[in-house]
């Protein structure tokens, strides 16, 4: 049984190695990989409490960079996710459905337990490759920061913390161009 669990930690270990560096590209795990701090047009702080963000409302420029630094003020581990409505409820399934059937608590998420937005992969059962969400989670009184570029649909898009409970509780803005 010992060798069992030893063998199965360290497929998990080495699983999640490999998968950080996947996920770190464009979509998830820290935005577009191809801006830098240079090509920043603006900086937006805001602040993730528990079960809101602020503001609730961000107005954007199509082709804008923008440098997003998220501190979450609250108790609970936040993300914050940039996608169209439709792939934030897909996430949101997602998020739900690994917390029920892996029995995992999902307010207390982090890289150690492979479900950091950044370590989430095809080998756990989450196929994440039709989302291309800019992704960023935040650990209770740390702040993250995430690059990307505003599109030309951004007033189609939202932010979200897609924790099982966080969004239908207000945990998500808009933005407008």
């Amino acid at each position: 049984m010992r060798n069992i669990t030893l063998t199965t930690s360290l497929f998990a270990l080495s699983l999640s190695l490999v998968t950080t560096a996947a996920w770190a590209g464009p979509g998830h795990g820290g935005g577009d990989s191809n801006l830098t701090e240079a090509d920043v047009d603006r900086t937006i702080s805001l602040d993730a409490g528990d079960m809101w963000f602020d503001p609730e409302q961000l107005e954007m420029a199509a082709g804008e960079v923008v440098k997003f630094e998220i501190t979450n003020t609250g108790n609970l581990e936040h993300e914050f996710v940039i996608g169209s409505k439709e792939a934030q409820e897909e996430h949101r399934k997602m998020m739900l459905d690994m917390a029920n059937s892996e029995g995992h608590d999902m307010s207390n998420m982090s890289q150690d337990d492979g479900h950091d937005m950044a370590n989430m992969s095809q080998g756990e059962g989450h196929d994440m490759s039709s989302m291309s969400m800019a992704a960023v989670t935040i650990a209770p009184g740390e702040t993250g920061s995430l690059l990307w570029s505003v599109p030309d649909n951004a007033n189609e898009l939202e932010y979200a913390c897609n924790i099982p409970g966080h969004y239908e509780s207000g945990m998500y803005g808009n933005f407008t161009l």
